[in-house]
C-alpha cells in the first residue's frame, strides 16, 4: 500500500489518506514504556531493547539452564514482585517482557494487559505496520492564459508514527471529523 484514501468530504474538497511510514523509529527506543525487555541470546534478530533492565543479571545467571524461562519468571515474581511474560514469535527475537512493582502501580490495567499491548506494538513496528495520515484540501487553479482550471491537493494536517493499521485509521478518522463538519458548512 503506497497510500490509501480512507475518507472524503461530501463536497469532495477534503480527504484523508494513510501512508506507510517508511523510516519509523523503533518504538522501544523512541518512547517511554512501562515494561523492560530481555532479548534471549542465540537469536538471529536484533535485541528488542538495548538494556534488559534491573532483572537482566538474574536472567544472565539462569539463561543456560533447562527451564530457564520458568525459573526466571518465578524468581521475578517471588523475589521481586514482578510480572514476566515470554514472547516467542515465529519471526522475531525471543524475549522476556516484564514489569516491576514500581511500574505496575502506575498503570490502570493488569500488568499482563500492559505487557501484551507493548509486545503487540513492537511486533507491529517490526512488521512495518507504521503509518501516517495526511489530510488534504482541494485547491483550484485558474490559468491566466486560458479558460482552463485544474485542481491539486494541498496538505493541511498530518501525523506520523502511528503503529498498527486499526489505530492509524481511527486516529485519521478522528482528526478528519472536523473537516467533514467544515466541508458541510461550505
Amino acid at each position: 500500500m503506497e497510500h490509501e484514501i480512507i475518507e472524503t468530504t461530501e463536497d469532495g474538497r477534503f480527504r484523508v489518506r494513510l501512508e506507510i511510514h517508511q523510516s519509523a523509529e523503533n518504538p522501544r527506543r523512541d518512547y517511554d514504556h512501562n515494561t523492560h525487555v530481555i532479548t534471549m541470546k542465540n537469536s538471529r534478530y536484533i535485541d528488542v531493547d538495548t538494556d534488559g533492565g534491573p532483572l537482566q543479571s538474574g536472567w544472565d545467571r539462569v539463561a543456560d539452564r533447562d527451564g530457564a524461562v520458568k525459573i526466571f519468571t518465578r524468581w521475578a515474581r517471588v523475589f521481586h514482585g514482578s510480572t514476566a511474560i515470554e514472547d516467542n514469535p515465529v519471526e522475531g527475537a525471543r524475549s522476556l517482557w516484564y514489569m516491576t512493582p514500581e511500574q505496575i502501580k502506575d498503570v490502570g490495567n493488569t500488568p499482563e494487559e500492559v505487557i501484551r499491548s507493548e509486545i503487540n506494538e513492537y511486533r507491529s513496528w517490526a512488521k512495518g505496520e507504521v503509518y501516517g495520515y495526511i489530510i488534504e484540501r482541494a485547491v483550484d487553479w485558474d490559468s491566466r492564459d486560458s479558460d482552463e482550471s485544474t485542481s491539486t491537493w494541498e496538505e493541511v494536517e498530518s501525523c506520523w508514527g502511528l503503529i498498527g493499521s486499526e489505530w492509524a485509521e481511527q486516529a485519521a478518522r478522528d482528526a478528519f471529523a472536523s473537516y467533514e463538519t467544515e466541508g458541510a458548512k461550505a
